[in-house]
């Protein structure tokens, strides 16, 4: 099939809302390392990763070897037999998350993760009511869409009961027209409030990405968490910490975004870039929390042999590479080298992230969010031959994640064809 073809049958045979980037969408055909390549053969550096998922780059070739051999000896069982790669990951995923974490559930995706870790919470705790925060993204079924606060992606048309939003640490736009530090941690104390004011004062839990990811890599003050944790724990709630973004390295220097902030959840959630791009989502539990899930659960699809056996042979090569450091060192240049950039141009308002989870905010005057100039860059960058992405509730936020092994000249090189991608402006 030639271009227009594939457009016109991906027209025709997907669901309408099945969105891509640019004007003319691309297609990928194949992908070596920290590379993508597109029908006419056009070669791109890719930034984005799959959305944080190709994290160890394109077909990785220690994790391919091992789900090819895999592959050969057993493909599927379901959760109702046991198999080797589920149980071997199940104890790396305790040996490496922190605290008490322990006990694992295998799914196929984020917001099954997440819908695994809110029922342990009610079950837990015996309450229903959770917090969320305001700008959060947690899936596509009816409780995540819920969970999720976005207007844009709350296309449930169902309203879940008992989910409460609270504001969330965003600095550039605090929502109460503060600065950090003098504000007093207004956001996360307002919690407080929220719990008194909109629920029973007996909540199951409090559910949050360390950084926020479709929301805009919304990053907190360091002390943040430790407050909310806090004052969910005085109302009887567990922490539900939502790494699917930021774990397994993404920021730098620590195996899990919540370990900058010094909090231990009660229960954990992965997805993306856990497999470098097998399905595979899994929740992690102190054995407490775990043993309240009591009666029947299965799972497909969940703990599938291939699933996990890529998803180890990921975390084994972020330790072999030891990719954990490089990310922070790495991360901390590239975060520098964007600091240089927001001084060359207005239009970047705010540089914020972690490691290698870099966002961009673009904005016009008096912090305008510009969604338009974004598609703009958009454009720009992918005729320089840089894939890259966007979020935010405004549709204003570049986000940069890159594969975690990438090297200091392909960071460079990005940076220049951004460079040139604002100077267009």
């Amino acid at each position: 099939m030639d271009l227009s073809e594939i457009r016109n049958k991906h027209k025709e045979y997907l669901f309408p809302c099945v969105a891509n980037y640019y004007k003319e969408p691309l297609v990928l055909t194949h992908g070596k390392g920290k590379y993508v390549y597109d029908a006419n053969g056009v070669q791109y550096l890719d930034f984005f990763a799959g959305i944080l998922t190709t994290m160890l780059g394109h077909s990785h070739p220690d994790v391919n070897a091992r789900v090819i051999d895999q592959i050969g000896k057993l493909q599927h069982t379901s959760t109702l037999y046991q198999n080797i790669p589920q149980v071997e990951l199940a104890e790396k995923m305790a040996q490496i998350t922190p605290g008490k974490l322990k006990q694992s559930f295998f799914t196929n995706s984020g917001t099954e993760a997440d819908e695994t870790a809110v029922l342990a919470a009610q079950k837990y705790t015996g309450r229903d009511e959770i917090i969320a925060l305001r700008h959060a993204y947690s899936g596509k079924s009816i409780l995540t869409m819920n969970l999720t606060a976005h207007a844009a992606w709350r296309q449930s048309g169902s309203s879940v009961a008992g989910i409460k939003h609270a504001h969330n640490p965003y600095c550039y736009r605090c929502a109460f027209h503060l600065k950090y530090p003098d504000c007093d941690l207004a956001c996360a104390r307002d919690i407080e409030e929220l719990i008194q004011t909109t629920t029973s004062g007996k909540v199951a839990a409090f559910l949050a990405e360390p950084i926020q990811g479709v929301g805009g890599f919304v990053t907190p003050p360091k002390e943040y968490f430790q407050v909310a944790v806090e004052i969910i724990r005085k109302y009887g709630g567990v922490f539900i910490c939502d790494e699917v973004q930021t774990g397994f390295g993404r920021t730098g220097g620590k195996w899990f975004g919540i370990e900058h902030w010094g909090v231990e959840p009660e229960i954990m959630t992965f997805a993306k870039g856990m497999a470098n791009g097998f399905p595979i989502g899994a929740t992690i539990a102190t054995p407490e929390v775990a043993k309240a899930m009591a009666g029947l659960h299965i799972s497909t699809f969940g703990g599938n042999p291939v699933s996990t056996t890529a998803a180890l042979a990921t975390i084994e090569a972020v330790e072999k590479e030891n990719l954990v450091a490089h990310v922070a060192e790495v991360g901390e240049l590239f975060f520098g080298l964007l600091k240089e950039l927001q001084k060359k141009y207005p239009a970047i308002g705010d540089v914020r992230g972690k490691g290698l989870m870099i966002g961009l905010e673009i904005v016009g005057e008096n912090k305008t969010p510009d969604p338009a100039t974004v598609l703009k860059i958009f454009e720009s960058t992918k005729a320089g031959g840089l894939l890259i992405g966007k979020g935010g509730l405004y549709g204003n936020v570049i986000r940069i994640t890159p594969p975690l092994n990438i090297q200091l000249e392909d960071i460079q090189r990005a940076v220049k064809i951004l460079d040139q991608a604002f100077r267009k402006l």
